[in-house]
């Protein structure tokens, strides 16, 4: 019983670091079109969001597009991320972290 409590506690110890370093591993995403940038950390806090300045019309109208697209694909790659960081301590691959 006393080992499956420490295996536990080792776990929940090796998951707290992992949360650390998803909290400081930042990334930037682009959209396709170059009218967002946006910098995000592992955790999936948006850190930084940059619109380019000198918008004409039609950029402007394509813009809540550009926003959808960078943020959709930032939480995809912070999601993998936290998934490869898990598999390095873990050493399991976790079905919907991937």
């Amino acid at each position: 019983m006393f080992d499956k409590m420490k295996g536990l506690f080792e776990m929940q110890k090796k998951m707290q670091e992992i949360k650390r370093e998803l909290d400081i591993t930042i990334f930037d995403m682009q959209s396709s079109d170059g009218l967002v940038k946006i910098t995000m950390n592992g955790s999936q806090e948006v850190k930084e969001l940059v619109i380019k300045d000198n918008l004409g019309e039609l950029e402007k109208a394509g813009l809540a597009g550009s926003l959808k697209e960078t943020f959709n694909r930032s939480i995809k790659r912070s999601q993998e991320i936290a998934a490869q960081k898990m598999k390095d301590v873990t050493g399991l691959n976790i079905p919907g972290l991937t």
